[in-house]
């Protein structure tokens, strides 16, 4: 769900999976994976990313797996099924792969850089209706080599972990001008992001030439309110639903800056003026 973050670090999926199924599915939150090898598994896809999920990939082997079509599915290796999807890949070998119809079939935004060794028989075989950006340059060395952990100092033991306090995101964004109100305080759980036309995923949007957005997540439903120093009308988009909903939001001019409040997660975008 959305705020929710999956780091995967040196390991191996294998012999997982099922018809019309993903072994890894990232709806609206976030993977980290860094030094994971796919290897052996079974099933339509292998990593889908849906909603406004995000995966981010280093470092990864995709070796001998077989895709499985069901009734009305095309299996892929990586799925992007909504425009808001975002996948992000640095250094991968994707080799002896069958059984996929596609690498990529992505509506969302997808992101290739460092070294990229396609040796599947895929190619570039891709269905797009999203945004790609390929900065990759040539094929990885064999066996990616990733680097050796570092050996952890000894440590004596505590009594009583500390836990980890809640992210606070929010006031980042008085950096663009931008300023969150949230009823119990901004390090009561909300959580927000600026977001590019990328991360808006709704080409519409991008075209009439959007001024900016935030997306809002976390304790949303305490009243958020969040302001932008330019003038415009403001649109919202509903986390809620899939693709997100569309829908006006009503706004007030508060010491010059253009200002909604919002009782559930999802995007503001900040429009010209008609």
């Amino acid at each position: 769900e959305a705020g929710t973050v999956l780091n995967l670090n040196d390991v191996t999926i294998r012999q997982a999976g099922a018809t019309e199924a993903s072994v890894i599915t990232v709806s609206a939150g976030r993977l980290n994976a860094r030094n994971v090898i796919f290897r052996d598994n079974h099933s339509t896809n292998l990593l889908g990313v849906i909603a406004d999920g995000q995966a981010y990939l280093e470092n990864v082997q995709v070796l001998n797996n077989r895709g499985i079509g069901g009734i009305g599915f095309e299996p892929t290796v990586v799925s992007l099924t909504t425009g808001g999807a975002l996948l992000s890949i640095t250094n991968g070998i994707f080799r002896g792969n069958t059984g996929f119809n596609y690498f990529i079939d992505f509506a969302g935004a997808v992101q290739l850089q460092g070294c990229i060794t396609r040796a599947d028989g895929l190619g570039n075989n891709q269905r797009s209706g999203g945004a790609l950006t390929d900065s990759s340059a040539g094929e990885c060395p064999p066996g990616l080599r990733f680097p050796k952990k570092k050996k952890k100092e000894e440590k004596l033991p505590t009594a009583t972990p500390t836990p980890r306090p809640l992210a606070v995101t929010c006031p980042a964004l008085s950096q663009f001008g931008i300023a969150v109100h949230a009823t119990y305080g901004l390090a009561s759980g909300v959580q927000c992001q600026r977001l590019d036309g990328g991360g808006i995923g709704i080409q519409s949007i991008v075209e009439a030439g959007f001024i900016d957005a935030v997306d809002i997540w976390g304790y949303v439903e305490q009243g958020v309110e969040v302001c932008f120093p330019q003038a415009g009308r403001l649109l919202f988009l509903d986390a809620r639903t899939m693709p997100r909903a569309i829908a006006p939001l009503e706004s007030t001019v508060v010491n010059g800056m253009t200002c909604a409040s919002i009782a559930s997660p999802g995007s503001i975008v900040l429009m010209p003026s008609q």
